[in-house]
């Protein structure tokens, strides 16, 4: 059986990392055994990173609806079972996107879900 090297295969796995781990710091961009580690770790922090996103932008969201409905003396939770109640289904991101460029419309909700509750 003939012999098998595997430097062609080597070579091109170690380009695939190194063409990953450009713009890293120190040596961890131009040497192998260095950028390796750098760039699993790197990929693993990208994937948790994408999952945490949508939790960011949930909190990030439910802070602006709470800040604006506290502007309108209600609490967010309040906000949210009063619409709940009077039937009106619209998403947090919407409800953020309101309370910043349409203020008038997010005091209408504010008045519509104050007198579901009562």
């Amino acid at each position: 059986m003939a012999r098998v090297k595997k430097g062609l295969n080597a070579h091109k796995r170690h380009k695939k990392i190194l063409k990953l781990a450009k713009g890293f710091y120190g040596s961890k961009h131009t040497i192998f055994k260095a950028a390796n580690p750098a760039v699993m770790r790197s990929l693993r922090s990208a994937y948790v990173g994408r999952k945490l996103k949508k939790r960011q932008y949930r909190q990030m969201w439910i802070a602006r609806i709470n800040a604006a409905a506290r502007a309108n003396d209600m609490s967010y939770s309040r906000l949210i079972n009063g619409l709940n109640k009077a039937g009106i289904e619209i998403n947090r991101k919407m409800l953020s996107e309101m309370a910043i460029f349409d203020p008038k419309g997010f005091t209408a909700l504010c008045e519509k879900a104050k007198a579901a509750l009562k």
